[in-house]
């Protein structure tokens, strides 16, 4: 491991460490007891993506908590790149693939899985292994990139983003369920929860030159995932959100499963190394009360698995 490495493996450890923070100790049990406490924020260490969503939903009450029999499901990862895997540029595919099989298990009538992606969409849905990964748990690929299939709507909320073109999805499927991948970017310094909305409406472009970090936190406020769960296990350190190559990436086997997408980018900016008000979308949000980016106010449950 280069110098470099460690002491940011070190830095992003702060989250489980729990230093000041509301806490139950480390655990990797999957008690009645556990489930039944109300946590804001669950993070797990160690582990496979797949055994580690396994233990983490079951600690914040399960899938069923969320999604009940005949509705339908969005499960939307980050795509956005025509890269495999082990660059960490997408959202690991054995990660999507458990969260679909949890959420044709609790009972979805359909669950499907997209993102308005950068590089040609079949590609990046087929060379992520997403697609192979959904279509193997049941779930369901459909498309984002023909602005047929977004709706405007109101983001009253907004200081920039006033309205957006949201996909259909979105708008008409009972439950959403966000699953980013933690990665360094250029213009948003993190792409995590909040910065992976941008996935989810036509207009994305536009961000970009007017206020990149303003437009997050504003749209934030009115599209809101009832559940994001934070790919954590390879983290592109540099060169994001495309990355060059699996040198620019660093294995935290590492998991974050929150309703509040504020609370989860803060706790996955310590696991990065840096303070969530670094990121100045992180910030934002909190004031427009999207979200609590204060860690040490929060019930935040830690599982090891060793």
């Amino acid at each position: 491991m280069r110098r470099r490495d460690f002491f940011r493996n070190a830095l992003g450890a702060g989250i489980f460490l729990g230093t000041g923070m509301k806490l139950s100790a480390f655990n990797s049990s999957n008690s009645a007891e556990e489930t039944a406490n109300d946590y804001d924020l669950v993070a797990i260490m160690g582990g496979e993506p797949a055994a580690m969503f396994d233990k983490g939903i079951a600690a914040i009450g399960g899938m069923q908590k969320f999604v009940k029999p005949g509705q339908t499901v969005v499960v939307k990862p980050n795509i956005g790149w025509d890269k495999p895997a082990e660059n960490a540029a997408n959202t690991n595919p054995d990660l999507v693939k458990r969260i679909v099989e949890h959420c044709m298990q609790a009972g979805a009538k359909d669950v499907f899985v997209f993102d308005h992606t950068c590089d040609k969409w079949d590609r990046c849905y087929k060379n992520s292994g997403i697609e192979d990964a959904v279509k193997e748990a049941g779930g369901t690929m459909i498309q984002a990139n023909d602005e047929q299939y977004y709706r405007e709507i109101d983001i009253p909320k907004g200081k920039n983003l006033k309205k957006a073109q949201v996909h259909e999805k979105i708008l008409d499927s009972d439950v959403f369920i966000n699953v980013p991948i933690l990665k360094s970017h250029g213009g948003g310094k993190l792409t995590i929860n909040m910065k992976n909305l941008m996935g989810v409406v036509w207009n994305r472009g536009w961000w970009h030159g007017h206020n990149l970090h303003q437009c997050i936190a504003d749209c934030a406020t009115e599209i809101k995932p009832d559940l994001n769960v934070i790919d954590a296990y390879r983290v592109m350190m540099e060169n994001g959100p495309r990355g060059v190559g699996p040198e620019d990436c660093v294995v935290k086997k590492a998991q974050i499963i929150s309703t509040d997408m504020v609370a989860g980018d803060a706790a996955a900016a310590k696991i990065f190394g840096i303070e969530p008000e670094e990121v100045r979308y992180i910030n934002y949000a909190h004031e427009l009360n999207a979200g609590n980016k204060n860690l040490e106010q929060l019930n935040i449950k830690r599982i090891k698995i060793s």
